[in-house]
């Protein structure tokens, strides 16, 4: 069976499926979905009701959630890359620090970014500011993970780095972490320039126009 990824170029969680893929060389066909098209919006629901990117549709199998669409892939289209170690502990650790990304680095960050868009009486300070205040935190927990590590878990590319490196490039225009963390800035430069991930940023570069910004942010320029 074929398989489909229905994604969109800029989700975050699209972009760690994508650096996933890319690492095997897995044959997929991409289904670019525009929710804001109502008649792709409708179909996309049709098929799965949650609305809610990527989805991976092997056959009549459907595959939601970034982090289980890579093990699914680990299990049934395993490539040259094991993304996920067969010894349980180190696995177990790459899941930690998959889900550390997810929930420390991209939910914060997309609360910020979410809140560029609202119009001026929906604004939440507040929830910027703690939003803010969680990426510091976790700047710090992952400069300290890093000393010593080439990636993420170990010496080896695996599932965490697919949800670091974009994670990190929308988090650093949020909150920078280039001054003061020097672990993490050297990390995402070996992410930034991992092919996989190089190539999922030339392939979003044409969206990057309708990331929302503040004036004076640092652009999305690779």
């Amino acid at each position: 069976m074929s398989l489909t990824l229905y994604f969109h170029p800029l989700s975050c969680y699209c972009q760690k499926v994508l650096v996933a893929l890319y690492e095997n060389g897995t044959p997929f066909t991409p289904k670019l979905v525009n929710l804001g098209d109502p008649g792709e919006r409708a179909d996309f629901l049709a098929l799965w009701p949650m609305g809610k990117f990527p989805l991976l549709a092997d056959g009549a199998q459907l595959v939601p959630e970034s982090s289980v669409i890579i093990e699914y892939l680990a299990l049934h289209r395993a490539g040259p890359e094991a993304l996920l170690p067969e010894k349980p502990v180190a696995a177990l650790d790459v899941r930690r620090l998959d889900r550390f990304f997810d929930l420390y680095v991209t939910t914060p960050m997309q609360k910020i970014v979410l809140d560029r868009i609202r119009p001026a009486d929906g604004k939440d300070p507040l929830g910027v500011a703690e939003a803010r205040e969680m990426l510091k935190r976790a700047y710090g927990v992952l400069e300290a993970e890093l000393d010593g590590r080439t990636w993420a878990a170990s010496e080896s590319f695996t599932m965490a780095d697919c949800s670091a490196a974009p994670a990190l490039f929308y988090a650093e225009r949020c909150l920078s972490f280039q001054d003061g963390y020097p672990r993490l800035a050297a990390y995402f430069e070996r992410l930034r320039t991992r092919p996989s991930f190089a190539r999922v940023l030339a392939e979003a570069e044409p969206y990057f126009q309708f990331f929302p910004r503040n004036p004076g942010d640092a652009g999305l320029s690779r």
